[in-house]
């Protein structure tokens, strides 16, 4: 499926008005088609109301109720499907100013309880050192002061243990030299710190042995309900159980090729250690 960003804010609406249409004209109450789906009337109601976003479950269902045609079930779960998806461009973060989006994920973390990320090229904030943070922001225009302490104070998050944590990080991501050799043996140090906290966990996927999975996105799976992916140009946010599903098999398969606890730190040790070399 291509996902044309104009698309997305115009959706969910599309989505609900389609399935309430397709209902009136198969002559179904809600009532009737609720009972069909084994659903409450009420989530009917909320769904082709745009009250309560239906996911591609909930569609496939509504459909098959409604005996749809091949070529309706398709057009359909495309929308749904894009219903399901919402794209911020990195271009429209700026302007609205990027601090704000650390206030939204600030609030995804207060309201999530399980974190599994994927660091494929660079460290996330939570896990960053100050003069990481700047480095990471320096091709940005103007004053970052107020961004960076908005990323640094999120880093509290990490010591509520209701909250359980872990990080997959590739050895590009633990290596790659952002910031002069003495600070990157420091932001390594900081790892492995963190590494002790008792809700997290930080795996390592070292660059050795053969690697049965290709990863092609860093992302972030909240709780089992939301998947964002980062790219180049902006962040997509993925709420559809299929699709969150498809990234928790992904991160599965990565975690068995991650190394963990001491065997980790003794590797982190290491990379320190020669990023400290004088010879660098």
């Amino acid at each position: 499926m291509t996902l044309h960003p104009e698309q997305l804010g115009h959706s969910k609406q599309e989505l609900a008005a389609t399935l309430k249409e397709l209902r009136q004209r198969a002559g179904l109450s809600g009532a009737r088609l609720a009972a069909r789906c084994n659903m409450s009337q009420s989530k009917i109601s909320r769904i082709e109301n745009g009250k309560s976003p239906a996911t591609l479950v909930d569609v496939e269902q509504i459909l098959r109720a409604l005996k749809a045609p091949p070529e309706i079930l398709a057009s359909v779960t495309e929308i749904a499907r894009l219903a399901n998806t919402d794209w911020q461009g990195l271009r429209a973060l700026r302007r609205k100013g990027l601090h704000r989006k650390q206030q939204e994920l600030a609030s995804l973390e207060a309201s999530s309880t399980e974190f599994r990320f994927f660091l494929l090229s660079m460290l996330t904030g939570l896990l960053s050192t100050p003069d990481y943070i700047r480095a990471s922001l320096a091709h940005l225009q103007g004053d970052q002061s107020q961004l960076i302490t908005r990323k640094l104070s999120r880093q509290e998050v990490l010591y509520d243990t209701s909250k359980n944590f872990t990080f997959l990080l590739s050895e590009m991501a633990v290596r790659w030299p952002l910031i002069p050799a003495p600070a990157m043996a420091i932001q390594i140090d900081r790892l492995s710190s963190v590494s002790r906290l008792p809700n997290v966990r930080i795996g390592v996927i070292p660059l050795r042995g053969l690697m049965p999975v290709a990863p092609m996105d860093t992302f972030t799976v909240y709780d089992t309900s939301l998947v964002t992916i980062e790219t180049t140009s902006g962040i997509l946010a993925l709420r559809d159980p299929k699709d969150v599903e498809i990234h928790l098999d992904a991160y599965s398969a990565m975690e068995g090729c991650a190394i963990f606890g001491a065997e980790m730190r003794n590797l982190l040790e290491r990379w320190s250690d020669e990023f400290r070399s004088p010879s660098r």
